[in-house]
């Protein structure tokens, strides 16, 4: 059991369960019943990616050490909102419970708040894959 994160886009795993993703916006010109399909989500949760005005003042990033730290810190400061903290301690929960991913667009998980993700739900006991 656990949580995977992934690429969306990228092929599932055959053990992969259900994809959740963790994106500001759905991907463009496709219809919603393409997405599971074209294994980019299952469910939509755009609770737990950046916000517009973060996603607006930072990307694309492009390897910028300075500007991922500072992408970083404001990230992780919205990540300790209430809503956000009690979205991460659920799938936190859920890992030991069944098999899911996380995922987003982004072509490199150490530039993508996917890895922050990933760092967030491993502090709260998550089992990860």
């Amino acid at each position: 059991m656990g949580i995977r994160i992934v690429r969306l886009g990228s092929p599932r795993a055959a053990d992969e369960g259900l994809r959740i993703g963790t994106v500001r916006r759905p991907p463009r010109g496709l219809r919603k019943e393409e997405y599971a399909a074209r294994d980019i989500y299952d469910v939509w949760f755009p609770n737990l990616s950046p916000s517009a005005a973060l996603l607006k003042e930072f990307f694309p990033i492009d390897d910028d050490q300075k500007q991922w730290r500072a992408f970083q810190r404001r990230f992780l400061a919205e990540m300790k909102q209430p809503e956000a903290a009690r979205d991460l301690d659920l799938l936190a929960a859920l890992s030991h419970q069944t098999n899911f991913s996380v995922g987003c667009y982004c072509e490199h998980e150490a530039l993508c708040h996917r890895s922050l993700l990933r760092d967030l739900l491993q502090t709260r006991g998550a089992s990860m894959v």
